[in-house]
């Protein structure tokens, strides 16, 4: 069947560069399979249509909640009154008047709901948040820019990327998007810090080397961002972004280790016996971060509030990062790559154990699922973890 969306206001605030229309038209464009319709005139008789009221802000998951829907009308919490609707075709018509706000009545048989009522927690996002819907206004336009950047924030990351970048990355995505800069643009110019990092790793330049380093992990923090608030994500973006991203952090402790002058062996282990702890745990911690979502629904740092606070430290580029810098400061880079080596091993045994759990967990009580998806989260046992990782709340202009 058919899918049509026509946007029937249009509200003059532009949020982070884009009208509602080119925001709505771009996140349907990422949703998939709808057809975009200017007007009513030009609506087939059969299908199934969105209304949409430009007058309001949606998320992608707000529409892939109310796409999921037959026949209903969604409200929002904050006015309450209805932006969206999804009816059969011959229905539009009618419906368009209250999606407009010119009529107040609701068809019998038509469903009425509120973003609450879609699923909260956003795997991809690690965090847990009901979809947004908010109305658009002059005076609330910070605040709505507020809660897309907020909502592009990944809940569950590294300490770097969750206490340290939001509010810098903030001012650089909107510079980014002022100057018109494109997503990819910004990752392309991380790609180049990771290789002068690289170079500069392997030469003992590694003040330098840190230096570029910690820049491309702030761009990978707008690029990201960037993409979100803009609705300009993509696949190649998206593959460019984590090929890089995932490829890169070994290639780094390897450029570092081979620049040690007269490197002695530790606990009877050399140089190339250490490569092979750091390659070999990396890959199987990732390794074991790709197999865990097979078990339910939700992956190895979401299952337990556990796995959140481990997710801080664990053994990504950003907390080795931390030790390579401490290491420097103390005139002692060839401790930076000992620890980048022991922490990478130990991290990644956790995860090989969290992973057995995770298995056992599934054969005695059937799917994982995420301690964020939990309704009673905010307020049960866990309520002190879900306030630090059920959202970025700096991200937010909070804290």
């Amino acid at each position: 069947m058919s899918l049509s969306a026509i946007v029937l206001e249009e509200s003059p605030v532009r949020l982070w560069g884009l009208s509602s229309r080119q925001r709505l038209r771009r996140q349907l464009r990422e949703a998939g399979g709808v057809q975009w319709l200017d007007s009513l005139d030009r609506l087939s008789e059969s299908g199934r249509v969105l209304l949409l009221n430009g007058n309001y802000l949606f998320e992608v998951r707000t529409l892939a909640g109310l796409l999921e829907r037959e026949q209903s009308v969604l409200r929002c919490a904050a006015d309450g009154r209805v932006a969206a609707a999804i009816c059969h075709a011959g229905d539009a018509p009618g419906l368009a008047e209250v999606v407009s706000g010119r009529s107040d009545r609701i068809p019998e048989g038509v469903g009425d709901l509120v973003p609450g009522d879609f699923a909260a927690f956003d795997d991809t996002l690690r965090r847990s948040q009901a979809p947004l819907l908010e109305p658009v206004r002059e005076d609330n336009r910070l605040s709505l820019e507020n809660r897309l950047y907020g909502n592009a924030y990944r809940g569950i990351t590294d300490l770097v990327t969750k206490f340290f970048w939001p509010k810098p990355a903030k001012r650089a995505v909107r510079m980014a998007a002022r100057l018109g800069l494109t997503p990819n643009q910004v990752t392309a110019s991380g790609f180049v810090l990771v290789l002068a990092a690289c170079y500069l790793f392997l030469a003992g330049q590694y003040a330098a080397g840190l230096a570029a380093g910690w820049l491309m992990t702030f761009l990978d923090t707008v690029d990201g961002k960037l993409a979100r608030v803009t609705v300009q994500s993509s696949r190649f973006g998206h593959l460019f972004d984590h090929g890089i991203d995932l490829l890169h952090p070994p290639f780094w402790y390897i450029c570092w280790g081979a620049s040690l002058q007269a490197f002695e062996p530790v606990l009877g282990l050399d140089r190339v016996d250490l490569y092979g702890i750091i390659v070999g745990g990396y890959v199987l911690g990732r390794a074991v971060e790709g197999v865990f979502p097979l078990l339910g629904e939700c992956g190895v740092f979401t299952w337990r509030p556990f796995d959140a606070w481990f997710r801080l430290v664990t053994a990504r580029r950003n907390p080795c990062m931390i030790l390579l810098t401490i290491s420097v400061l103390v005139d002692r880079p060839d401790w930076g790559f000992l620890a980048v080596a022991f922490w990478t091993a130990a991290t990644s045994a956790v995860l090989v154990i969290r992973l057995i759990q995770g298995g056992v967990a599934r054969l005695r009580h059937g799917r994982l699922q995420s301690w964020l998806s939990d309704p009673s989260v905010a307020t049960g046992p866990n309520a002190g973890s879900y306030r630090v990782f059920g959202r970025t709340r700096s991200a937010y202009g909070e804290g």
